[in-house]
């Protein structure tokens, strides 16, 4: 019996479909010499902190950095009933083999690897991997499936960054946020990311507008257009000298240029063409093309390659022939240059996201609008791909004027090649041209021009959007690390990132409904200043991804990787000083209770008392104090601010546990600056 796990319920219907398993039961569809289940996400996670040690619960400054000597796992409490299926399963004896069949990557690799471990199986393992869902591709997968030891080093990679994004976020955000007073959530790939959209920020708020001029010839049908001058004064200089004055043509050079089509997509341009074109976010196009992938649609979408490899090269001419049925009713006469998407040396673990053949004759209309659009975008961007080279003559016009130089473009269509196919989709159609059409013309020709001035000002930089953070992260010190892999994060894991960012309040988007930019809050602000460079680096951390891609290849081990990790962030809990004035960034959201008598900081309140707002400071009056207990008094917001205020405070009604009576008293706050706040009484009244 062979059992095979999948990532996800959907999936594994149909996988169990093409194996013949028909007989459902609970957790698992069976039939055939088959048994496929599934996950559910990540059934094993990294354990909590206080999983190695109770004290860990709390967030204390003298418990950091935690660094597992043997790390610890532990199951989802939401997933548990699915894990006890598998593990039951996978120690089945009548099960001799298990097939790993979750998403062929970096993530559905640890999914399964750590199910697996947990449930202390040591079957021999086979892998599916494909990167489509159509039944062909499953069928062809299962004919060829591979040893699971070829993907150790790919398991590897996936457990060092997870074991590294829990080092660094475990011990950053704590240490932050005990040193600042409030919850700072620091992450591997979100700081630098978050760094980004600050330094944006603050290019956008300080910079200063200058005005420019320049003038404009019209001779004729066409226009010349001169340098840019920072002076209006030397603007109007050159108008004087050339309004109703003779222009002679310097030169006209025509050349004949070519436009080649763009490449298909990887996830990260599909994400970045659904930003700018529909308005998705990087999350929502992400989670429209998992859809469509698990309804067969399109392949595998977690890819960072943009082409096509040898294998299926015969196929593309009738994909494409398909996919045009959405556009022109000739589809057999569009051009299909499939050679132009095919290279294997450029694909890693899977090639560009392409629509299947389960497209053909398929009722867009159908389809939630989000998962058409993405799906359309796919279309025409095979179609275009695969297009003709767009080509067309360009023509270049220098002439002078007094002491002056003037130029026009013009730009004349010989064949419009992908272009005329990307004008079909609505969303990707062509802004119209620039470049006027120019009339014939030859050097030495004479002619008489009108001038004017036209002004113009520098433009700030453009805030982010889902759109061009993404490009940032990808591209992040493209010049500074020499390698083709680039960037902070991947593929799979950016726009994730990206709404972290949101839902831990150190970044917002604003905008209309469909244009939409990132800016950071007060509190991202206020992080980002206070964060050592080390942390908030994005040439750190693309080095950092660099290395998780040579652990996957098996040129570098796990443990030098972690190695690395654990040193800068034992040296970042060891040598960072808190930076003065940061109460001003980060202010308290807590009602102020008074002053602390020992070092003038906040006292505000908590769940279990009121302690100093600064967290080098011990002093706190507990809500369960014994003073106060003992005499079935509570310790109140009034009680405390008095105290704060006056020294004392009256209490009356004070309960004896020697009588049984009440009595009034006055409580003296008696703090001599020890681990414990004090108190004494004085008597003002007689007992009663």
């Amino acid at each position: 019996m062979q059992l095979v796990i999948a990532e996800k319920p959907s999936v594994a219907q149909s996988i169990a479909k093409i194996l013949g398993a028909t007989s459902r039961k609970d957790g698992y569809i069976e039939g055939n010499n088959y048994i496929v289940s599934w996950c559910v996400g990540h059934l094993v996670e990294l354990a909590a902190a206080d999983s190695y040690n109770e004290k860990y619960a709390k967030w204390r400054y003298e418990d950091l950095p935690i660094l597992p000597a043997l790390w610890q796992y532990q199951v989802s409490a939401s997933t548990k009933k699915q894990f006890t299926v598998l593990k039951k399963l996978l120690n089945d004896n009548q099960v001799d083999t298990v097939i790993c069949a979750t998403d062929a990557g970096r993530e559905g690799e640890l999914i399964f690897r750590l199910v697996y471990e947990k449930a202390g199986c040591n079957k021999p393992v086979k892998r599916l991997w494909i990167s489509s869902l159509e039944d062909t591709a499953i069928q062809k997968g299962f004919k060829n499936l591979k040893d699971g030891k070829e993907y150790e080093n790919l398991y590897q990679a996936a457990l060092c960054r997870a074991k590294a994004d829990w080092i660094v976020g475990i011990n950053a955000t704590r240490l932050f946020s005990v040193l600042y007073g409030q919850t700072l959530n620091i992450g591997r790939v979100m700081s630098p990311t978050l760094a980004m959209i600050c330094e944006r920020d603050v290019a956008i708020s300080e910079f200063k507008p200058e005005p420019f001029y320049t003038l404009h010839l019209t001779c004729n049908d066409f226009s010349l257009v001169g340098e840019k001058l920072k002076s209006k004064a030397q603007a109007k200089e050159v108008l004087q000298a050339c309004d109703g004055q003779s222009v002679t043509i310097e030169s006209v050079e025509q050349k004949e240029k070519t436009e080649k089509p763009p490449k298909l997509y990887d996830l990260t341009t599909l994400q970045r063409e659904a930003n700018k074109l529909l308005g998705f976010t990087a999350e929502q196009t992400l989670q429209y093309a998992q859809s469509l992938y698990e309804k067969k649609y399109i392949t595998y979408p977690r890819t960072d390659s943009r082409f096509l490899t040898e294998d299926i090269e015969s196929t593309i001419p009738a994909l494409a022939k398909a996919t045009a049925g959405f556009f022109v009713p000739k589809a057999a006469e569009l051009p299909v240059n499939t050679a132009q998407v095919i290279d294997s040396s450029k694909v890693s673990d899977h090639h560009a996201i392409i629509p299947t053949m389960n497209i053909k004759g398929l009722d867009m209309q159908g389809l939630p609008a989000g998962e058409r659009e993405t799906l359309l975008l796919l279309a025409i961007r095979l179609l275009v791909a695969v297009g003709d080279t767009h080509r067309f003559s360009e023509t270049v016009i220098t002439a002078k004027c007094g002491e002056s130089v003037f130029t026009a473009k013009g730009k004349t269509v010989i064949q419009d090649g992908f272009k005329a196919v990307q004008k079909l989709y609505k969303g990707e159609q062509e802004k119209e041209d620039k470049d006027q059409a120019l009339p014939s013309i030859a050097q030495g020709d004479v002619l008489t021009a009108k001038a004017e001035i036209k002004e113009g000002k520098t433009s700030p930089p453009k805030p982010f959007t889902d759109d061009t953070l993404l490009s940032s992260m990808e591209n992040a010190n493209k010049a500074e690390v020499d390698t083709e892999r680039k960037g902070i994060g991947t593929p799979a894991t950016r726009a994730g990132i990206l709404e972290k960012l949101i839902k831990s309040g150190l970044a917002e988007r604003k905008g209309d409904k469909k244009v939409k930019y990132f800016t950071a809050t007060h509190k991202g602000t206020a992080l980002i200043t206070v964060l050592p460079e080390q942390v908030q680096s994005p040439l750190m951390t693309a080095e950092w991804e660099e290395k998780l891609k040579l652990v996957e290849y098996g040129e570098l081990t796990a443990d030098a990787f972690l190695l690395e990790i654990v040193d800068m962030t034992s040296a970042l809990v060891k040598t960072y000083e808190v930076i003065k004035g940061a109460d001003t960034l980060f202010p308290s959201d807590r009602e102020s209770m008074g002053k602390c008598p020992r070092c003038g900081g906040d006292i505000t309140e908590n769940k279990k008392g009121f302690c100093c707002s600064d967290k080098c400071c011990n002093f706190a009056i507990w809500k369960e104090n014994r003073f106060f207990t003992a005499k079935k008094k509570t310790v109140t917001k009034a009680i405390v601010a008095e105290l704060l205020k006056n020294g004392k405070v009256s209490l009356t009604g004070c309960y004896s546990e020697k009588t049984g009576k009440t009595y009034d008293c006055i409580a003296v706050l008696d703090d001599t600056g020890g681990q414990f706040v004090n108190f004494i009484m004085e008597f003002g009244a007689k007992k009663k």
